[in-house]
C-alpha cells in the first residue's frame, strides 16, 4: 500500500532533495533546496510525499502564483517518481491528492510544465487527468546536467488543468507527431534528436500563433501524437 501525506518537517524536505539526485541525477546546483520546500509550505504551495513502508518514492511540490489579471491558480513545479515505482500509478496518487486540497481552497487552476518529447508524460497530462496545452516555451530551464534531457535544451509545454470544469474537446484541426525513437536518438545520434525537437518546436508554436490548443493525445508503440482544436475562451 503507498502511502500519500503531505510534507512538512526538515527531514522530509530534506528525503524529497535526495529524491531529486536519485531521480534526475541533478549536479547540486540544479536541486531544488530545502529552503525552497520550507517556503512553499509557509506560503501557500504543496508538498506531498508517497511512501511504501516507511520509504519515500515519490514527491510534488507546488508554488502559489497569480495571473497578471488577477486569480489565483498553483503551479506545480516538480513532481518525481523513483525508477522502479514508475507504471504503478503513483503519479496520479499525488496529483489527485493536489487536486483535492486544491479544491478545499477554492483553487481551481493548476499549471505546470512538462517536456513534450516524453510521450508517456504527455498522456497522463491530457488523456489521464484532461489538462490542455495552449503554451510552449524555449529552453525554460536551460541546458542542464541531467542524463534524462540529453543535453537537449529544455523546451516545455505548459499544461492547464482546469479542476472544477469540464473542458469540451472542439473538433480536430491539427496534428503534432513525436517519434518514440527520439528518446534513444538522444544518446546514439544527439544532431537528429536536436533536429526532431527543433521541427516539433516550430509546429507548436505556428498552431498555438493560430489559436488551437492540444485537446487529446494519442499513443503507438512507435509515436505520440497530439490532437489540437480551436481554442474558445
Amino acid at each position: 500500500m503507498i502511502e500519500v501525506r503531505p510534507l512538512s518537517s526538515l527531514a522530509d524536505f530534506t528525503e524529497a532533495v535526495d529524491l531529486q539526485r536519485t531521480i534526475w541525477g541533478f549536479a547540486d546546483l540544479e536541486l531544488l533546496p530545502v529552503r525552497l520546500f520550507v517556503v512553499a509550505s509557509k506560503v501557500g504551495g504543496q508538498i506531498f510525499g508517497a511512501f511504501d513502508q516507511g520509504r519515500m518514492v515519490a514527491f510534488l511540490l507546488a508554488i502559489p502564483g497569480l495571473k497578471s489579471g488577477g486569480g489565483y491558480y498553483l503551479h506545480s513545479h516538480m513532481m518525481g517518481v523513483l525508477s522502479e515505482y514508475r507504471n504503478a500509478g503513483i503519479g496520479r496518487l499525488l496529483k489527485l491528492k493536489q487536486k483535492e486540497e486544491a479544491l478545499s481552497r477554492g483553487i481551481t487552476l493548476i499549471e505546470w510544465t512538462f517536456d513534450p518529447l516524453e510521450v508517456k508524460n504527455a498522456f497522463f497530462n491530457i488523456e489521464r487527468l484532461g489538462a490542455v496545452v495552449r503554451r510552449y516555451v524555449l529552453n525554460q530551464y536551460g541546458t542542464t546536467t541531467s542524463d534524462l534531457h540529453g543535453g537537449l535544451p529544455t523546451d516545455r509545454c505548459v499544461a492547464e488543468w482546469y479542476l472544477a470544469e469540464k473542458i469540451e474537446r472542439p473538433a480536430e484541426a491539427a496534428r503534432i507527431v513525436v517519434p518514440m525513437a527520439i528518446q534513444d536518438w538522444k544518446k546514439s545520434d544527439p544532431a537528429r534528436a536536436r533536429q526532431a525537437q527543433a521541427a516539433i518546436s516550430d509546429q507548436f508554436q505556428e498552431h498555438f500563433r493560430a489559436g488551437l490548443a492540444v485537446f487529446g493525445f494519442e499513443r503507438s508503440e512507435t509515436q505520440g501524437t497530439y490532437i489540437l482544436g480551436k481554442w474558445h475562451s
